[in-house]
This record gives structure tokens, C-alpha cells and sequence, in this order.
């Protein structure tokens, strides 16, 4: 499964500026609705597409690595390189 670490994010890129983000401003400056930031910082298995994710990594200054995480699942083997 792959985690959105939003407001980590948010929480990292407000360290750094100063700036103090709310999901309505981010949402404004991105053009991702408060719906869909609300869901993806809440709802682990929520599925979002990658130009989302690129909107949120250019607004908040971080990278894709910043902001996803995979989690193994405790059934699924991590694969190894062949």
C-alpha cells in the first residue's frame, strides 16, 4: 500500500518557510479540491493520479519521496530484484 504523507508535508514545508498552509489555501495555489486533499491526508487506500501529486510536490517544495510512503503489506513478501 502506498501512504500520501500530506500533512507531514504541509507540517515540513511550513518548518521551512514560515508559511502557514490550511487545506482551502493549498487547494487555492494547487487547484487539487479540499475534498480531494482532506481524502488523500485521511483515507489510506485513497487512489489519486500522479498530476495530482506533482501539483502538491511543486506547491509544497517537496518531492514525491517527500510525500508517499509504501507500506508492506504483512502477506506480500517484499520483491526482490531479479
Amino acid at each position: 500500500m502506498i501512504n500520501v504523507k500530506l500533512r507531514e508535508a504541509i507540517e515540513s514545508h511550513q518548518r521551512k518557510t514560515g508559511v502557514r498552509l490550511t487545506y482551502d489555501s493549498l487547494s487555492k495555489q494547487t487547484g487539487v479540491s479540499v475534498n480531494t486533499l482532506q481524502s488523500l491526508a485521511t483515507r489510506p487506500t485513497y487512489n489519486t493520479r500522479l498530476s495530482t501529486i506533482e501539483k502538491l510536490c511543486r506547491a509544497l517544495s517537496c518531492t514525491p519521496g517527500d510525500l508517499l510512503e509504501l507500506i508492506h503489506d504483512r502477506e506480500e513478501p517484499p520483491h526482490e530484484n531479479q
